[in-house]
Formats: C-alpha cells, sequence, structure tokens
C-alpha cells in the first residue's frame, strides 16, 4: 500500500483505492524558507520520495543550488523560469513549456519576473548550504528525511 498523501487535506475516511481529488485553488500558499517562494503541496510519498508541488515564484526569487536526485519535471504555467547557474546558465523556460532534469543535475534558479510552475520530483532535491549541510527544501537533514529513497 501507498503513502502518499496530499499534505494539509484530510482523506482519512477513503476507502484506501478511492481517488484524492485535491481542491487546488483552494489549497492555501504555504512559504517556504526561501523568501518569495510559496508552494501548495500536492502529493507526497515519503516512503518513495515521489512528490508533486505547485510552486510560485515572486519576481526575483530565487531557489538556490540544489541538486536532482532523480529526474524532475516542470511545467511552467505562467512566468518564467530561468537557471542562473549550472551548466546550463541563462536558459529560460517560459510559460507553455515543459522542462525535465536528469539525476544528478544541479544549479539555482530564478524567476527575474515571477512565476507559477507545477514540479514533479521522484525524490525531493538536496539543496547544499553555506555551512556544508546538505538539506531538503524545509531545511532538515535530507539524508535523514529522504536517505532511504535514494538507495
Amino acid at each position: 500500500m501507498s503513502s502518499a498523501v496530499t499534505p494539509f487535506v484530510n482523506h482519512e475516511n477513503l476507502d484506501p483505492l478511492a481517488s484524492r481529488l485535491v481542491d487546488v485553488p483552494n489549497l492555501p500558499w504555504r512559504a517556504t524558507r526561501f523568501e518569495g517562494i510559496e508552494v501548495k503541496p500536492l502529493l507526497r510519498d515519503s516512503g518513495s520520495g515521489i512528490a508533486t508541488v505547485l510552486m510560485r515564484m515572486a519576481p526575483g526569487s530565487v531557489l538556490p543550488d540544489h541538486e536532482h536526485v532523480q529526474i524532475e519535471q516542470t511545467w511552467v504555467l505562467d512566468g518564467h523560469l530561468v537557471d542562473r547557474d549550472g551548466p546550463d546558465a541563462g536558459m529560460e523556460c517560459k510559460a507553455g513549456q515543459y522542462i525535465w532534469r536528469p539525476s544528478g543535475s544541479r544549479h539555482s534558479a530564478w524567476s527575474p519576473k515571477g512565476g507559477t510552475f507545477l514540479a514533479i520530483f521522484q525524490i525531493p532535491n538536496k539543496f547544499y548550504e553555506s555551512d556544508q549541510r546538505v538539506t531538503d527544501i524545509s531545511g532538515q537533514d535530507w539524508e535523514t528525511l529522504w536517505g532511504h529513497c535514494a538507495t
């Protein structure tokens, strides 16, 4: 049985095999630890690491240095996303475009004018902190939370 949930949505009384309808417009945006970046978590499976997130970046906000542990997919719904550094520095993904990144790719991303994105992860990103820690988007130790998924 899957351990998948939609965080902050009560699906407890559903049959284990019932579909989970998520009323996305009525989900609140949740701040991340990165200034100007908010998310609506749509699906998270702590057992496998699979996650689907609606992300909104305010103009000028930056998603700092991170590694895509497994394939990551992003569909830009509005605005744009630009690689700030890494092997594809300067590459821009605009509204209506889709980009996927291979396992092990590393970069930072920014949105000079802002944007909204649907992001799908096989395992959440590793963020590289200035103090040498490796964390997830919440700032918690990546290995403790997600290491079991990468083996």
